[in-house]
């Protein structure tokens, strides 16, 4: 092999892309522009960072469409699952880690393949000879969004995304909150004991909600626009759309009891995840928040338990870029109009750690088989990554396309198993069952 697979970003996406490529003999270039261009988001120069939560979401392969794309990941010998494994902290029925030394942990995989080179440069303009892979994320250079812009023809479509605040453990209130994981899943006790709850009676959650949609919020830009991806909207945009909105969300009280008050149920309730293996950190879950600064310290320190909450980290807001994927890429997802450059992660529009790294995992096979002169087809839209590459690559409505999590909405339906709540568990056991069997065939070819 001596033609090389050229990639931009060293996201998750970019670095399984690399791994997957490289483990099947092929050499990689990774062009990473931190640490000399910064971003707001990120806070290092480690390949692979975790800018958001620390969560991969749920670990089921059996009842949840990310568990069962977590297990396609394993199965293909993916980098970030594998190494998320063993970085690994309590979180439920999650999968969680410890998002440090699971950066630091992904950079010296990368460093260490033979086949790997990593070239700490940034990529302004979309080349027109040799293998590509632009795997850019969400904040993509400016420079590089023009060049793709220009390239498309089309203006870049955008979201707005939001940060969750990270808080000390030592400055919570344990007399007030309590250890426990929702409907005490997990199967150690370390697993059912693995969010912090703060409980609020119905006269401190109205007090919180007219505090938060009082609070200052960071403005715009003038002529900057875009919606919210409906999966990570602010806690202030959620209370805008209705007082009860964040009660049947993220402060929803379900599953739960007081461990201080047991004969009391709790009228909402605000969950921390553990955020490091030490569990000296822990991150407020759902609360993404663009609020400022000053206004955040302010009213979280309502929420019972956090009066003298420490913050390692405050919330915040950025713009975030993906491409009209059903309108500019092929089922290899290589754009059209330059078929030697693919695109994979979060710019496709895909939505999540979990979903950017498989698009860059199948992108990074299908790339290593055309640059060893066959061609790979996608894995079947049976798959949990065949139904993202599907729905990106011409299943979803151009006109209307927005970031997608992956779910089972967008897996074809089987005929034996029929609809309706009560059939549920059944049926997705069954898409999943079908999925594992798929993906398999897909991994021999």
């Amino acid at each position: 092999m001596t033609q090389r697979l050229n990639i931009i970003g060293g996201g998750m996406a970019g670095c399984e892309a690399a791994w997957q490529a490289a483990q099947l003999g092929v050499p990689v270039t990774i062009y990473e522009m931190r640490p000399k261009v910064e971003t707001f988001a990120h806070q290092t120069g480690d390949l692979g960072e975790m800018v958001c939560s620390n969560s991969f979401r749920s670990d089921d392969d059996e009842q949840n469409a990310v568990g069962l794309v977590h297990w396609e990941m394993r199965a293909a010998g993916s980098l970030i699952l594998a190494t998320a494994d063993k970085h690994r902290i309590p979180a439920g029925g999650a999968l969680a880690v410890d998002r440090e030394p699971y950066a630091k942990s992904i950079t010296a995989a990368i460093h260490a393949h033979p086949l790997i080179n990593v070239t700490y440069d940034e990529i302004t303009h979309l080349p027109d000879e040799g293998q590509w892979i632009v795997a850019t994320g969400p904040l993509t250079s400016g420079a590089l969004a023009e060049a793709i812009q220009a390239e498309t023809g089309s203006e870049a479509l955008a979201f707005f995304d939001a940060i969750a605040p990270i808080i000390y453990a030592d400055s919570i209130d344990m007399s007030r909150a309590w250890m426990q994981s929702r409907y005490d899943k997990g199967e150690t006790e370390e697993e059912r004991t693995a969010y912090l709850n703060c409980p609020m009676s119905k006269a401190q959650y109205e007090a919180f909600i007219d505090a938060l949609l009082k609070a200052e919020k960071t403005e715009f830009k003038p002529g900057e626009t875009a919606g919210y991806f409906d999966g990570c909207l602010p806690i202030e945009v959620m209370a805008e759309r209705g007082r009860e909105t964040l009660r049947f969300g993220p402060m929803k009280p379900v599953g739960l009891c007081n461990a201080h008050d047991p004969e009391n149920k709790p009228y909402a309730v605000v969950q921390l995840r553990r955020d490091n293996a030490l569990g000296t950190l822990f991150n407020i879950v759902g609360f993404q928040t663009k609020m400022k600064y000053g206004a955040q310290t302010r009213v979280l320190r309502m929420i019972p338990g956090l009066e003298e909450a420490e913050f390692a980290r405050l919330g915040g807001i950025h713009r975030n870029s993906f491409i009209n994927s059903p309108t500019l890429l092929t089922p290899q997802m290589q754009l059209k109009s330059k078929p030697n450059i693919r695109f994979a992660g979060q710019i496709t529009g895909v939505e999540g750690y979990v979903e950017s790294a498989a698009m860059g995992m199948v992108a990074g096979r299908m790339a290593a088989a055309e640059l060893s002169g066959h061609t790979l087809p996608p894995p079947g839209p049976d798959t949990g990554c065949g139904a993202l590459i599907t729905h990106i690559t011409g299943g979803a409505v151009a006109k209307t396309f927005q970031p997608m999590n992956v779910n089972f909405g967008l897996f074809p339906p089987i005929d034996t198993v029929k609809g309706g709540r009560k059939r549920r568990k059944e049926r997705y056991k069954a898409y999943t069952d079908r999925a594992k069997e798929t993906f398999s065939a897909w991994l021999e070819r």
